[in-house]
């Protein structure tokens, strides 16, 4: 996960926090990494810091029930404590479903078959900030093997849908004039994402069909065309310079 504080009078100078999980001992990172260069959860709301942005990012967690999760409560606690410590909050693939169960108790539930590849999305919300400079239809990659009740979202009063398709459910959701943004993709995968999940999935013997929409003619043996990397650009940007623009000076206005 991620906390921002922008700096100064252009939004290029950014400074980045990451955070961890204190309950939570990584099996990938080397030993000290996590210590010496991400801040825990539990001294960010100690100290009652405030942040412009905060990214809750996806976890290989997504079948397991929330409550399951080794860090689930110390997740949901920071989960609370963005609401009035921080100014905007995007939640990314399973980091959108554990906001809207924690915000809204909307449950997940899971797929048939993973969905897997590079997907059109359309619009809802044409006037949205997030959407400047977005075609009628755009592609972003998907990679999961859960979703959230489409009817459930659109029951949440304080929830407005702001992109889906048919084929992939609810894509981007948002919330509190727009401070929550929920998407259940992944539009900053790099090219060979896909590849290397697909490829990760045949060495374990696991049950993965070839990405959607992705390779040449469906061929993995050919390099895969990359067609979100515009629309990413765009949403990113997007989303930063509303942080920039909209967060007050002082942000201990959220409270």
């Amino acid at each position: 996960m991620q906390l921002l504080r922008l700096l100064g009078n252009s939004p290029l100078q950014i400074n980045i926090s990451f955070l961890r999980m204190g309950t939570h001992r990584s099996k990938n990172a080397p030993p000290g990494h996590l210590e010496r260069f991400y801040i825990s959860a539990g001294e960010v709301m100690e100290k009652n810091l405030r942040y412009d942005g905060f990214i809750i990012t996806g976890a290989p967690v997504e079948t397991l029930p929330f409550e399951d999760v080794d860090y689930w409560d110390e997740l949901a606690a920071m989960i609370d404590y963005s609401e009035k410590n921080v100014f905007s909050t995007l939640h990314i693939c399973w980091g959108a479903q554990a906001g809207l169960y924690r915000h809204y108790g909307i449950p997940k539930y899971d797929l048939p078959k993973k969905l897997f590849g590079v997907f059109p999305h359309g619009i809802n919300e044409r006037f949205s900030p997030l959407f400047r400079g977005f075609d009628d239809e755009f592609l972003a990659p998907q990679s999961r093997h859960t979703t959230c009740d489409r009817d459930a979202i659109a029951r949440e009063s304080a929830l407005t849908i702001q992109s889906e398709t048919g084929e992939t459910g609810v894509f981007i959701a948002t919330a509190r004039d727009g401070r929550e943004v929920y998407v259940t993709g992944h539009l900053e995968y790099d090219p060979l994402t896909l590849d290397r999940e697909y490829r990760r999935d045949l060495d374990r013997n696991l049950p993965i069909e070839i990405p959607i929409n992705y390779y040449p003619e469906d061929d993995p043996s050919k390099a895969p065309v990359v067609r979100w990397r515009a629309h990413a650009h765009l949403f990113f940007s997007n989303w930063l310079n509303y942080v920039y623009q909209e967060t007050p000076y002082d942000l201990e206005k959220l409270s």
